[in-house]
């Protein structure tokens, strides 16, 4: 061994990673000890040989391949692998192989280093469970919430609107059967009845606003329409609404996950936008549901967006736990766009038709 090849093999021991140099032919004329320890097998048996020789077949194929692709493409070549070490244990690798090049600018052969980042991957896996596990406790909570919600709303609807309205027609009926109509007593009775009026308003309201009753029973596109309209007297923005000609049978989540989006934006609409017109299209591609919210307000500076900042990520999470997306869209003086889009088999049951 030359004095340039023990320097060169010096420096590649001192690099912890697995490191080589091949000829043009893919065969091994450095190895480091890292490299070494790797194969379990001496550097005898190793130099001068290609990875077929060294490694399994599987292996040692696809290493000769990516040696091709460097040589022939002439440029670096990044990628991640796995193997099985003897005692089954699964190990991650970065590996860059790159080209080596004589005077004349010709690739002779490839030089590559392996570093193991099996800790990283494993990290990196235990963070996405952690994350899928929040996602799904989050979903559990908002279906949780929906049906408290839902458990609400009816027994303010039922029990305390019936019983409101049973106070309301009894005040009527003491009015007309009493025999002294005098002033006060008719003043206060008028009183009392508009007070009751005034609460059967804001039960409906609340009731509404929790979980609204036609939701459920008509239906997602209906309870749209609803919002938009209720959006519209109390806000006074117009609106345009566009509806699929032949609507699907959404799922429960799904109507659900639409309806609130639709409710958050609107809301954020009224207390920021300053706009005067909101659209909504509901639309049905091959493979999704798409839903797009657009207003022709001032849009979302950084103060509104960090106030909403909850809401948004509220909203995201709808999506997310659809498998879909939420993307927004905001320029200043410019107005607002909320798009969503989930796939129509996780929107509707099966795909089926009403």
């Amino acid at each position: 061994m030359g004095k340039d090849d023990e320097l060169q093999k010096a420096i590649l021991n001192n690099i912890p990673d697995q490191a080589w140099l091949k000829d043009k032919d893919s065969r091994y004329i450095l190895v480091n000890e890292a490299f070494i320890a790797a194969c379990r097998l001496p550097e005898s048996e190793i130099l001068h040989k290609t990875p077929a020789d060294v490694w399994p077949e599987e292996w040692g194929n696809k290493y000769i391949d990516t040696d091709k692709r460097v040589m022939e493409q002439g440029e670096r070549l990044r990628y991640e692998e796995w193997r099985h070490t003897e005692d089954g244990t699964l190990r991650w690798y970065d590996t860059i192989k790159t080209p080596i090049r004589n005077e004349q600018g010709e690739v002779i052969g490839t030089t590559g280093i392996s570093r193991d980042i099996t800790d990283r991957k494993m990290a990196e896996q235990e963070l996405l469970a952690s994350r899928t596990q929040l996602r799904e406790l989050s979903a559990y909570l908002q279906v949780v919430r929906e049906e408290e919600r839902t458990r609400i709303s009816r027994e303010l609807h039922d029990e305390l609107g019936q019983a409101l309205t049973a106070i309301r027609i009894g005040l009527s009926v003491i009015e007309t059967q009493h025999e002294m109509h005098d002033d006060e007593w008719l003043k206060s009775l008028a009183g009392l009845k508009k007070i009751a009026d005034s609460t059967v308003e804001s039960v409906q309201r609340i009731a509404a606003d929790l979980r609204p009753l036609i939701l459920d029973e008509l239906g997602l596109l209906p309870a749209i329409d609803w919002l938009l309209e209720t959006f519209s007297e109390t806000s006074a923005i117009t609106y345009e609404l566009s509806l699929p000609a032949t609507p699907l049978d959404f799922s429960r989540e799904a109507s659900t996950a639409i309806f609130r989006i639709l409710q958050e934006s609107l809301t954020n609409i009224s207390r920021h936008s300053q706009a005067t017109l909101v659209v909504v299209a509901l639309k049905e591609t091959k493979d999704f549901i798409t839903m797009k919210i657009t207003d022709n307000g001032s849009g979302i500076d950084s103060s509104v967006s960090r106030q909403n900042s909850l809401g948004l990520l509220g909203m995201r999470e709808r999506a997310l736990m659809l498998g879909g997306k939420l993307r927004i869209q905001s320029r200043t003086g410019s107005g607002t766009s909320v798009e969503l889009r989930i796939p129509k088999t996780s929107a509707a049951l099966a795909g089926e038709r009403k």
